[in-house]
């Protein structure tokens, strides 16, 4: 799931006009990627909750109740570094009777997710696959705010099994360029780095847990982003909050039902080999 859910929508208004990625703003990225991943590493310890639903009583029961849950991290979201803007939102649902081979089939099936993921994802396709780890490009546009701006982008994904029916993924972009005008006449690709800044990079850990008779998944989605100027923030702030909680919970009712559509064709196919 992963980068399904790098399609949540970080987008700025696009009157912002263009911004320029700074090195120092990087910088900060890099480290709280890496911060994140070593906070990953730590649910592995023994002790540790595996799951952020596991952290109070009431989560995992929401969750297994079929609610969908989807916060923000931290204590203020999107956190500001210099000259740009970390987003950082943590999802949560159950699919029920289903098995983790059953999601990740569905996760690792990049050549259809312009189907799983209408209307958002235009185009994906797989580049590199093997048991472990992926390479895949995806042509996105965030169409909830009327932006004529797509994503061509790259990633990277890597698949981990933690023991006791759990696994864990995580996804990077290592590369995000802009289509300026896409589908119009004057469609161009921008070089990386360079556009509106609505998002320059995008990174995301995915847990699953096979238990209770289907499949626990969250997921960790992280974009960096351009600031908003001050005159501007108190109208762009709830717009981009609001969007992005609304893409996390609508991509993983996406994979949801992509699992459990998949699930139902693997059935009737068995059904009609007889």
């Amino acid at each position: 799931m992963k980068t399904r859910f790098f399609i949540f929508a970080l987008a700025l208004l696009p009157t912002l006009g263009a911004a320029e990625l700074a090195s120092q703003t990087v910088g900060a990225w890099d480290r709280y990627v890496q911060s994140a991943d070593a906070a990953m590493q730590a649910r592995l310890q023994p002790g540790r909750a595996f799951l952020w639903i596991d952290e109070t009583s009431a989560r995992r029961q929401q969750v297994h109740a079929g609610e969908i849950l989807v916060t923000g991290m931290g204590e203020h979201n999107p956190i500001k570094v210099p000259s740009g803007l970390i987003h950082h939102w943590m999802g949560a649902a159950f699919f029920p009777n289903a098995r983790v081979d059953d999601v990740l089939n569905v996760i690792r099936d990049y050549e259809h997710y312009k189907n799983y993921y209408n209307p958002t994802v235009i185009d994906s396709h797989a580049i590199l696959q093997t048991s472990a780890a992926d390479r895949f490009s995806m042509l996105f546009m965030n169409k909830s705010l009327f932006l004529k701006t797509a994503l061509e982008s790259e990633y990277t994904t890597s698949y981990a099994a933690a023991g006791n029916g759990q696994w864990y993924s995580t996804a990077s972009a290592v590369r995000v360029q802009e289509v300026e005008d896409y589908g119009q006449s004057g469609e161009r690709e921008l070089p990386p780095d360079e556009g509106s800044g609505y998002i320059w990079r995008l990174h995301s850990i995915t847990r699953y847990q096979e238990a209770d008779g289907g499949v626990y998944v969250e997921v960790e989605a992280m974009a960096l982003s351009r600031d908003i100027p001050a005159m501007l923030r108190w109208v762009v702030d709830p717009i981009v909050r609001r969007v992005s909680k609304d893409a996390v919970a609508t991509s993983l009712r996406q994979t949801l039902a992509a699992v459990t559509s998949a699930r139902l064709v693997a059935k009737l196919s068995r059904l009609s080999a007889f």
